[in-house]
């Protein structure tokens, strides 16, 4: 087993020594400056197309996504099988430049036991000042701001970040988009759909700051990579805040996910604890909008698709034409790539958690055939066998499935597995019915799928 230290580093200027608080670990260090001393994978360029609509953010905004990004770079290049001794925790130390090195001392603790939620790893955070030269990144932007911005959406490319976006507009709202990309896939995804969304509302100009953010063995070279990429979200959360504070006024960042995909309770045993996503998790967005307001970020995270399944979703969308047009252009899947294996374009694999239930979301809401590709387009079509990644999540969502038809007061206590739901106690019995819900909504869909070992 192997521990690792990362150590943030801002350009050639930046010699501070930094005592290693774990001695037996791997050191390796991230320098977020180019060559041209501006700011690395991508947030440069996030704080230039902030300028660019006339929006200055705050120093604090971007020490979060300093820090969220070397969560990233340890979270995608430290292997599990490799490091974990029970196949899973990984223990990472974190060495951040920061502006006030005081005050995210203070708060260390609370952001490792919030990163331990959401990634199931052992993570430390230490905080140093930032260089003299680097003490202040933020430019001023001579630029008036946008006075019709009012609140931020965040916009993976997703089935449910487009019918967050499309409810907003519909309902004349103007948010900046914010998304993160760093395959391709998701990419083409945003840029198809934001170019359609402008030209269904031609005026005025959708605004968007898009960014691409990720370690390869060029800028962290520990010759290993992890695919899991629990830790996601907290730069996906650090880049909306970052947008966010440069309203300088208290506002909205809106999460656009439904519920069954919030909460991802365990649909078995196996997926228990840190094997499940949490990426939009109520306890997690409760912690993420804690530390917004103790770093004075006015920006709160709200989730109001929290007690609406996918389906529901869809059908209530406000722009339902639009939907059934361009639906097939968002991307829900969580390993497009894979079908290469079957000498296939990317594409939806059909058959992943996300992917299950977006089929029955759209076989539910839609009102029209489902025009996504996937690479198992029929699931009836053929036996799908368990031990096979084909099968293994059909059988788990029909298992869950029976267990909630014959019991379904057992949903109110499955849904407290992935996490507390303390934050918001009287929401207990809606988030129970909405993962009931949903569960029964992939059910249908299931409906004459046959799975089983092989």
């Amino acid at each position: 087993m192997r521990r690792f230290s990362l150590v943030g580093r801002l350009g050639p200027d930046d010699k501070t020594r930094v005592r290693i608080v774990q001695k037996d670990s791997d050191v390796y260090e991230v320098d977020f400056l180019n060559a041209d001393r501006r700011l690395d994978f991508g947030i440069g360029h996030a704080l230039d197309q902030l300028s660019a609509v006339g929006l200055t953010p705050s120093e604090p905004a971007v020490d979060l996504v300093l820090a969220a990004a070397m969560v990233n770079a340890g979270d995608t290049r430290v292997s599990r099988a490799i490091n974990a001794q029970d196949g899973w925790t990984r223990e990472i130390d974190l060495y951040v430049p920061v502006s006030d090195p005081a005050r995210w001392t203070a708060l260390s603790h609370r952001l490792s036991d919030l990163l331990k939620f959401l990634t199931g790893d052992r993570w430390r955070l230490f905080f140093r000042a930032r260089t003299k030269r680097m003490s202040s990144i933020v430019l001023k932007t001579e630029k008036l701001p946008l006075d019709d911005l009012d609140e931020v959406c965040l916009f993976s490319g997703g089935l449910d970040s487009l019918i967050g976006v499309l409810d907003l507009l519909k309902g004349g709202r103007r948010p900046l988009l914010v998304s993160h990309y760093w395959d391709a896939e998701t990419s083409k995804a945003q840029t198809y759909l934001l170019d359609r969304l402008q030209r269904r509302f031609a005026s005025p100009e959708i605004r968007s700051m898009r960014v691409r953010l990720g370690f390869d063995h060029n800028h962290l070279d520990t010759g290993e990579v992890e695919e899991t990429q629990r830790g996601r979200s907290f730069l996906f959360f650090a880049l909306a805040s970052l947008a966010a504070s440069a309203f300088r006024k208290p506002t909205k960042v809106n999460v656009p996910e439904n519920g069954l995909i919030a909460l991802n309770v365990p649909l078995d045993p196996l997926r228990f604890g840190a094997l499940s996503t949490r990426t939009a998790h109520p306890y997690f967005i409760a912690g993420v909008n804690g530390l917004l307001q103790d770093i004075s970020i006015e920006a709160t995270l709200v989730n109001e698709y929290r007690h609406r399944t996918k389906g529901e979703m869809v059908k209530s969308c406000a722009d339902r034409d639009f939907l059934k047009k361009e639906v097939g252009n968002s991307m829900s899947c969580s390993s497009p790539a894979k079908a290469r294996y079957k000498k296939l374009s990317p594409r939806h694999c059909g058959y992943c958690v996300p992917c299950l239930i977006r089929r029955a979301s759209l076989k539910e809401g839609l009102g029209a055939p489902d025009p996504t590709l996937y690479t198992v387009p029929d699931l009836t079509a053929q036996t799908l066998f368990t031990d096979k990644s084909e099968g293994e999540n059909v059988r788990s969502f029909q298992l869950m499935a029976r267990r909630l038809e014959k019991r379904p007061e057992l949903a109110g206590i499955l849904v407290h597995k992935p996490g507390p739901l303390t934050d918001a106690p009287s929401e207990a019995g809606d988030y129970a019915d909405v993962f009931r819900r949903g569960v029964l909504e992939v059910a249908e869909l299931l409906d004459g799928v046959t799975a089983k070992p092989s």
